[in-house]
């Protein structure tokens, strides 16, 4: 496969200054060459994950961003407010590339087996710096994608399908039977309904709208809480009495949600208490917080007794913990279902230069179901 390789290309970046600004820019960097263990891959798709915006955007006002430079190289500034700029000291005068996951093509392999078996192959990458024309990466650290798959199909097949996997490998591991999911219209959500259905999960999506819940139940979804019915609560425990479901995840994060949830598990328990404990049922009741669509203080009321949990769960910790062989299994079976159980859909497709126009911030910066933008790094590149 002959391919013409640029000595150098575009690359996003994130920077805040210690003078409190924001500035998002196209970089030019150079194209590295890969070592004998690695294949350079010419990155065709890359989705803007709402983990991904944190990086992004840090804590700046981005309601106040203002885009200059020209149309093929935008300058996005935004300030960053004063009593934020403490959080974000770890990266103060930083420029940081973004974008955890991506697919493309290798147009350039190293010398050992495993790279040279890519040439030319279409993969799929996570690993941080993912907006960009071209990234370098280990061979081992590619996941193969079917021969008719595009790079478009495999974008997202990392961060969505390993978090939903990992949802139900930690539920059965920790002794669960049933499990709870918030945001449940999500991308992610409409996967996980598909893995619970697939696997025999009794699963309780929780929504925001009374189109989501139809659009669920199209899907196959059996318990589907609309957050704002007048009937919630009551929804809700009827719902986990009736799946046993004692685990949830939890993406919103603020708020009363999750405390909600946990209020609602211990009444639906107490239905089949035995006897009366002035400390709640005896059954352990877990909620994790794994995203921050509310950035508010998570408020709880404590009405659920003792045997309960709060905590966070991330991805990559997740894989740390169940170790390479487990991880793996869980990327074969992404990689098998890669166009029905785990594929994604997006609304905007957009170049690099595309995602630093204020018209798209505005859409996906909202983290907003059916609102899911991908980048195409090697489209619409302006000198």
């Amino acid at each position: 496969m002959t391919t013409s390789i640029p000595r150098t290309a575009l690359q996003l970046r994130s920077l805040i200054r210690s003078s409190g600004e924001l500035e998002i820019s196209l970089a030019e960097v150079e194209v590295p060459e890969p070592a004998a263990d690695e294949v350079l891959v010419r990155i065709e798709a890359t989705p803007i994950n709402p983990s991904d915006l944190g990086l992004l955007f840090g804590a700046a006002d981005v309601s106040k961003a203002k885009v200059s430079g020209s149309a093929g190289r935008p300058v996005l500034t935004a300030p960053v407010p004063e009593n934020a700029m403490k959080a974000m000291a770890g990266r103060i005068d930083k420029s940081m590339p973004v974008g955890n996951e991506g697919a493309g093509v290798v147009v350039k392999a190293g010398s050992a087996a495993a790279a040279q078996a890519l040439m030319g192959r279409k993969v799929a990458m996570i690993g941080g710096a993912m907006y960009a024309q071209y990234r370098c990466m280990k061979a081992e650290q590619c996941l193969l994608l079917p021969d008719d798959a595009t790079p478009a199909d495999g974008a997202s097949c990392f961060v969505n399908p390993l978090t939903a996997l990992g949802m139900v490998e930690t539920m059965r591991r920790e002794g669960h039977s049933a499990l709870v999911h918030t945001a449940a219209a999500s991308n992610l959500g409409q996967m996980l309904n598909r893995i619970c259905i697939q696997d025999g999960i009794p699963l309780v999506n929780i929504v925001r709208r009374k189109e989501q819940v139809e659009l669920l139940k199209a899907q196959g979804a059996r318990f589907v809480c609309d957050s704002e019915s007048p009937d919630f609560l009551a929804e809700l425990t009827e719902a986990l009495a009736a799946t046993g479901a004692t685990i949830a995840f939890d993406a919103i994060g603020g708020g009363k949600l999750a405390g909600q949830i946990l209020t609602c598990m211990e009444a639906a328990l107490a239905r089949n208490a035995k006897e009366y404990s002035r400390y709640g049922t005896s059954t352990h009741k877990q909620v994790y917080l794994y995203g921050m669509l509310d950035t508010a203080p998570t408020t709880i009321v404590r009405n659920f007794g003792f045997s309960w949990s709060m905590g966070g769960w991330l991805l990559f910790l997740f894989l740390d913990k169940i170790g390479p062989a487990a991880a793996q299994k869980l990327r074969e079976r992404v990689a098998a279902e890669l166009k029905t159980t785990f594929a994604s859909s997006y609304s905007h497709e957009v170049s690099l230069a595309g995602a630093l126009q204020m018209d798209a911030i505005t859409v996906y910066g909202r983290k907003a179901t059916g609102a899911k933008y991908l980048i195409s790094p090697n489209k619409g590149i302006a000198e």
